[in-house]
């Protein structure tokens, strides 16, 4: 990381992560190869299927090692991250030697395609659907919240592919091509003023019959099996990305005499704490089964650090003060309302309002907390 994060690529130091994924999405793509190009990509994923075959231990070190370095968010983490494991755990071989070689090089990125304008946290509710026609699927709908789209390849797209089905049945995972006609993205202007999510519009969209992973109908087990990984070892950069945030708040707590309050101090002291419990309990739950499943104490992850980042933004602008009040707008062009310019602080306080929302609602995290760890059982309808 001395040696390459340095010269053309020094300027995506510690860029790129949540709520900051619309920075220098081409540079970063061009860090995936130089990342390749010493096979620094994929080190977990088996030596046949292009990593490296890190032992746990090890990759947890290298991703821990790649944050502190100041390593930018990575442009290929959903095809590294969720979908190659995917892959490997459910593919045929055929899709696994199409795909995979292209992802552990850093050539081609992809998308995510679960989140629909009805069926958010509570994706058994997809709509879109898809249908066999002439040896290709022709998929119809939307989906939402869809991050890097605008600068995908591919899209992993959960589609309803069994006429009159319902809820977790008839589903299929299909690897969709993102450059075609039959697919329109419009980007989502979010309250920090960047883009990084969308709407993505299927009319028509097609790709061919043998692009579906697992069989058809057994897209729930698959999606499942992604969110698993999703919640695996690349979740401790972002760990390490809140120690640096936090580290920044109590910086600036010490420069502008707020550390000198007792309770806002005693406020910082215990996000320390919050931090280094929420570092522990991740690298205790990172595994999976054999069905591609969590561990019951990894199911906490999520709500977990979702207040947590809340509370930290909060934080932050107690720090600030009277001058958390102050944002300004950059210089726009006639008609144009411009772009909102905020510190550090106010991006964190204005992203991490969505930490309780995406990847499912803390409502719905508690609901399977308590169906899917604790046994309890489902409220009647």
């Amino acid at each position: 990381m001395e040696a390459h994060l340095t010269g053309e690529f020094a300027h995506l130091r510690h860029r790129g992560g949540p709520g900051d994924e619309h920075a220098f999405v081409p540079d970063r793509m061009a860090w995936e190869r130089e990342l390749a190009s010493g096979g620094w990509t994929c080190v977990g994923w088996p030596e046949e299927f292009g990593g490296r075959g890190l032992p746990l231990d090890l990759e947890v070190a290298f991703h821990e090692e790649y944050a502190r370095a100041g390593g930018p968010g990575r442009a290929g983490l959903i095809g590294e991250g969720l979908l190659g494991p995917t892959l490997i755990h459910f593919a045929s071989p055929e899709i696994q030697q199409r795909f995979l070689p292209g992802i552990a090089a850093g050539e081609e990125f992809w998308c995510q395609g679960y989140s629909e304008p009805n069926a958010g946290s509570d994706l058994a509710n997809v709509s879109t659907r898809a249908r066999l026609e002439d040896g290709e699927w022709v998929i119809d709908g939307q989906k939402v919240w869809t991050s890097l789209a605008q600068w995908s390849d591919w899209c992993f797209v959960v589609a309803r592919t069994e006429a009159g089905s319902e809820r977790h049945k008839g589903l299929s995972y299909l690897l969709v091509p993102m450059d075609q006609s039959g697919i329109e993205v419009r980007p989502i202007r979010q309250i920090t003023g960047t883009a990084e999510f969308n709407e993505v519009f299927f009319d028509g969209a097609r790709t061919a019959a043998d692009m579906v992973v697992g069989a058809p109908g057994e897209g729930w087990k698959v999606a499942m099996g992604t969110l698993a990984f999703e919640r695996g070892v690349l979740t401790l950069g972002q760990q390490m990305a809140f120690q640096r945030e936090l580290e920044h708040i109590i910086a600036a707590a010490r420069d502008n005499g707020t550390w000198n309050d007792p309770v806002l101090r005693d406020r910082l002291v215990a996000l320390q704490i919050r931090v280094r419990i929420m570092r522990w309990n991740a690298s205790r739950a990172l595994r999976t089964d054999d069905q591609a499943q969590l561990p019951r104490e990894a199911m906490i992850n999520k709500l977990y650090w979702a207040e947590l980042h809340r509370d930290m933004g909060e934080a932050a602008m107690d720090v600030a003060g009277a001058g958390a009040m102050l944002t300004r707008y950059s210089a726009a062009e006639e008609g144009d309302a411009g772009e909102l310019e905020m510190s550090a602080d106010h991006k964190l306080f204005f992203f991490s309002r969505s930490d309780t929302i995406y990847g499912g609602s803390n409502e719905i995290q508690r609901n399977l907390i308590g169906e899917r760890a604790l046994g309890l059982p489902r409220e009647p309808r």
